[in-house]
């Protein structure tokens, strides 16, 4: 059965007032749902903050770099004391980063020994379609998949995860995500801080049972969260690369951090404690044209954002928080850095990073529109994508190769809007242009009742790929939709 918009106003119980003022539903759609621990929690910043083991690939030739992932459970100590049954690549929560090279392609095994059928995604990754993870493409308990990376795309952070359609949110959850770097020329002849100093920084909220294990509220009938919890899955302990609130000692230097929001539905405004600035570098898409000072760095699910801190500007013994202005109480801290040594400091942040191509309107030969809205599915109960559920049958819109399209997202309430294979320019938010230089994204933040208007070119392959929310139970109670480049 298909839902229009109309349906699901009534199916709220709206009428015809609802349908003329086209925002009521946020009074009435679910929103994010703290799910509380019983286990105690920890005391933040006595943990060190562990960096995710780098993948080695297990053979290289001259063509390409081949690595093997194996899903397997596993019992990791997240909170102290206590063990936590996780799904892992490599049994690691995280998995281990990939760190691979533009225009080098990289061949991922995945190897499922898990109990569950999975599907990997290369979040940010411009894919062929049968190694992007399209969500019926399932790799079952006791088999392998290739999945094919050519990566003809630029420096960036890019993430990978479950993508299974229905089951995102839960084995996520469970653990099975990982950071996947690319580098190239342009970003290595910068002076950027590299090595030690350039960390990764995979945040995300969880909720524990007083034995360890994290619960996930499922539905008893079916896929995806519980109703009540069907706006969004919150936890209550905040983890960064796998661990509650750590603390990392660094020297009196500028650090590179990759912030990801790798959340189910989180969305953090992080700041420092100190009120210091992020010199902001890079996006989902990689280098920004040029570095901008930012107070505050706003994350919804799925995005990330490079940043530099130069720790210069502390004394040694200094303590300087990275906090989550949207959250309260403990959910309102990250980490901690303490600053326990001085240091040489051979970095810089130039003044022009990247040369980042802006793509014309005017280039445009189609404007669609996306309105991403509550509706009724699931016993009463969704999210639908122009008044529809997600049905893998079902193509929604045929881009063709090379071509150059602007797509209008609206909402009702928050919903992050993640784009595969197809990085993308943000032209507008809520009716007003976007001004500065342009930058890459993969995923923009659609806030309540709000418009945002994306451009994008569709280069490289043809095949089908999706368009969804990454609020991962929207995602799994049908918010996606797929689109065909012809």
């Amino acid at each position: 059965m298909t839902f229009t918009r109309r349906d699901a106003l009534r199916l709220f119980g709206l009428g015809a007032v609802a349908a003329v003022s086209g925002c009521s539903l946020l009074g009435r759609s679910p929103q994010p749902r703290m799910l509380s621990s019983s286990a105690p929690l920890p005391t933040p910043y006595t943990v060190p903050l562990p960096l995710p083991a780098v993948a080695v690939p297990y053979r290289t030739d001259g063509q390409a770099d081949y690595y093997e992932l194996i899903q397997r459970t596993a019992e990791v100590e997240i909170l102290p004391g206590l063990r936590t049954p996780v799904w892992g690549y490599g049994g690691q929560f995280p998995g281990p980063t990939i760190k691979a090279r533009s225009g080098r392609r990289t061949v991922v095994r995945v190897t499922n020994t898990l109990g569950q059928p999975t599907v990997t995604h290369l979040h940010g990754g411009h894919t062929p379609p049968e190694s992007d993870g399209y969500p019926t493409d399932l790799v079952q308990p006791g088999t392998h998949r290739d999945y094919v990376f050519p990566l003809d795309q630029r420096a960036a952070t890019l993430w990978y995860h479950d993508h299974r359609m229905d089951y995102t949110g839960p084995q996520v959850w469970r653990g099975l995500a990982g950071f996947f770097l690319v580098g190239d020329d342009e970003e290595a002849s910068l002076p950027l801080p590299s090595g030690e100093r350039d960390v990764p920084l995979l945040i995300c909220d969880r909720s524990f049972n007083a034995d360890g294990t994290m619960p996930y509220p499922a539905r008893a009938d079916g896929p995806g969260a519980a109703e009540a919890f069907m706006g969004g899955v919150l936890g209550d302990v905040i983890l960064v690369n796998g661990v509650p609130w750590p603390q990392l000692r660094v020297a009196g230097a500028r650090y590179r951090l990759r912030l990801l929001n790798g959340s189910n539905a989180r969305t953090y405004e992080l700041a420092l404690s100190s009120g210091g600035a992020f010199t902001q570098i890079g996006s989902d898409g990689g280098l920004l044209a040029t570095p901008r000072s930012l107070r505050q760095v706003r994350l919804a699910p799925g995005e990330r954002a490079d940043v530099v801190v130069d720790f210069a500007a502390y004394r040694v013994g200094d303590h300087v928080e990275l906090r989550n202005l949207a959250g309260e109480g403990p959910q309102a801290g990250i980490m901690r850095f303490t600053v326990d040594r001085a240091a040489r400091d051979d970095s810089a942040i130039p003044a022009t990073l990247s040369r980042v191509e802006a793509l014309d309107p005017a280039r445009a030969a189609v404007t669609r529109d996306f309105e991403f809205t509550s509706g009724g599915m699931h016993g009463g109960t969704g999210w639908l994508i122009n008044g529809m559920p997600f049905d893998a049958r079902r193509v929604d819109a045929r881009p063709r190769l090379g071509q150059v399209e602007i797509w209008r997202l609206t909402s009702d309430v928050s919903h992050p809007v993640h784009l595969h294979l197809a990085p993308f320019q943000v032209l507008s938010v809520a009716g007003e242009r976007r001004d500065g230089p342009p930058e890459w994204k993969d995923t923009v933040e659609l806030r309540e009742t709000q418009s945002v208007e994306i451009i994008t070119r569709f280069t490289g392959y043809r095949g089908r790929y999706v368009l969804h929310c990454h609020n991962l139970e929207h995602e799994d109670m049908a918010m996606m939709s797929t689109f065909e480049v012809v």
